[in-house]
C-alpha cells in the first residue's frame, strides 16, 4: 500500500453505506399512498383539461401524459395527473390511457366485463357528451328528435326477415311528460304519443259502463320524460343499479338482465336529450355491463360509418355506432349473430341514425322556425 495514496475519510464511508441502506430499504418498503381525488372533483378536473384542449384549437403540440406500465413500481414523489381521455382538436384525436383513474369515465373496476376496446370507445363518448351543450327545453316545452330508421318484417306466411328503406321519423315529446307528444313517419298517419287512453269501468254488476281514462303511467326509464331523464343519478354505479332495478322482469323467467340494460340505455341515447353529465354517466354505465366488446367498423342508417360497441344475447347483436373523430353518437343496427327462421347470420334486422335534437314550443314545430309555426304531416 502506498503510503503517500489519500485516503477516504471514515464519514464519507458512513455516508456512502447510509445511502446504500437507505436504497435497499426503499426496495423493500411498499410504495407510499398516492391522494385520490373524490369522482365528482377528479370528473371536473378532466373535463376542465378537454375543455382546454378543445378552446386551445390546435391539438398538434398537445403531449400525452407518462401511463405507468403495468407491474412498474411507483417512485417516490411521482403522482399520476387525471388527463382527459380523448379531445377532439383541430381534427386531432388524443387517445385515453390505458389505466385512467378511477372514478373517471371508461374505468371499469376489476370483476366487470366489458372489453378495454369497449372502454375506451365509451370513456371518449363520455368525455365527449360531458362537454356537450346542454339541452334548453323549458318543461312546457317539447323535445324533437329527428332520426332515420328501418326495422325488418316477415310476410304473413313466414319466409326470412326483410329489411325495408330506411324512413324519416320526427318525434316531439312534451318534455314534462303532462301534454301528449306527436309521432310522424312518411306515410302514415300522425300519432299522439302519451294520450290518455279510453278505458270503461263498471261499478257494480249489472251497471251502465261508465268512460274514463286509465291513468298515466309514472316517468321511469323505460317510460322517460325530458324532466325525468335530467334527475338521473350522474355516478355511473348508481345510475346502472336503478337502470337495472326498472327493467327487471317480474315473475316468470327474467332473461338477460344485462341485455336488457344495454337495450335501455341505448334507448335513452337515442330518444331523449338528456343533460351533459347524465349523457357522460350513461356511457360510463354501459362501460360496467358484461358482454360488451368493440367493433372496427359499422354503418348507420344514414350511411354514417364509425366504430361500434355492441352486445349479443339471444342470437342478436346490438349495436351502437359512434363518430371516429368526435365521439358523437350516431345510431344503432340489430344483427343476426346465429342463422334463425328469421335469415342466415349477418341479416339486419333494424337501423337507425339520429340526425337531429333540438327544444321546440309545440308539436309539430321545427327547429329554427318561427315560434308557434306548427308544420302539417300531411
Amino acid at each position: 500500500m502506498n503510503a503517500f495514496a489519500p485516503r477516504t475519510p471514515r464519514h464519507q464511508d458512513h455516508g456512502h453505506a447510509d445511502a446504500q441502506l437507505r436504497a435497499e430499504l426503499a426496495e423493500l418498503l411498499p410504495p407510499p399512498p398516492v391522494p385520490e381525488l373524490a369522482p365528482e372533483r377528479d370528473r371536473d378536473l378532466r373535463h376542465t383539461v378537454l375543455r382546454t384542449a378543445l378552446a386551445s384549437g390546435d391539438g398538434a403540440g398537445a403531449r400525452p401524459p407518462r401511463v405507468r406500465r403495468a407491474g412498474a413500481k411507483l417512485r417516490l414523489g411521482w403522482i399520476a395527473a387525471p388527463v382527459a381521455a380523448c379531445a377532439v382538436v383541430a381534427g386531432a384525436v388524443v387517445l385515453a390511457p390505458q389505466d385512467p383513474p378511477v372514478g373517471s369515465p371508461g374505468r371499469v373496476s376489476a370483476g366487470q366485463h366489458a372489453s378495454p376496446g369497449a372502454v375506451q370507445v365509451l370513456s371518449r363518448a363520455a368525455l365527449a357528451a360531458a362537454v356537450a351543450p346542454a339541452p334548453d327545453a323549458r318543461p312546457e316545452g317539447y323535445v324533437y328528435v329527428k332520426s332515420l330508421v328501418a326495422h325488418a318484417g316477415r310476410s304473413a306466411t313466414g319466409g326470412p326477415a326483410t329489411l325495408p328503406p330506411v324512413h324519416r321519423r320526427e318525434v316531439w315529446l312534451s318534455a314534462d311528460g303532462s301534454r301528449p307528444g306527436l309521432l310522424r313517419e312518411p306515410g302514415s298517419a300522425d300519432s299522439r304519443l302519451g294520450a290518455p287512453l279510453p278505458v270503461y269501468e263498471l261499478d257494480h254488476r249489472g251497471a251502465t259502463p261508465r268512460k274514463t281514462t286509465a291513468g298515466a303511467e309514472p316517468p321511469s326509464v323505460t317510460n322517460p320524460t325530458h324532466a325525468y331523464v335530467a334527475t338521473l343519478p350522474t355516478d355511473p354505479e348508481a345510475l346502472l343499479r336503478l337502470i337495472r332495478d326498472e327493467t327487471r322482469v317480474k315473475g316468470g323467467d327474467g332473461g338477460d338482465p344485462d341485455q336488457r340494460a344495454f337495450t335501455a340505455i341505448g334507448t335513452l341515447l337515442a330518444e331523449t336529450w338528456a343533460p351533459p353529465k347524465v349523457t357522460a354517466a350513461l356511457y360510463e354505465a354501459a362501460a360496467r355491463i358484461p358482454g360488451v366488446t368493440v367493433l372496427p367498423s359499422a354503418k348507420d342508417a344514414a350511411g354514417r360509418e364509425g366504430v361500434a360497441v355492441a352486445r349479443t344475447a339471444h342470437g342478436e347483436q346490438t349495436q351502437w355506432i359512434f363518430d371516429r373523430t368526435s365521439s358523437a353518437f350516431l345510431g344503432e343496427r340489430t344483427v343476426l349473430t346465429t342463422t334463425t327462421s328469421a335469415g342466415p347470420s349477418g341479416t339486419v334486422l333494424g337501423v337507425s341514425a339520429v340526425l337531429a335534437k333540438a327544444a321546440v314550443g309545440a308539436p309539430g314545430e321545427l327547429p329554427g322556425a318561427p315560434k308557434g309555426q306548427v308544420v302539417s304531416g300531411k
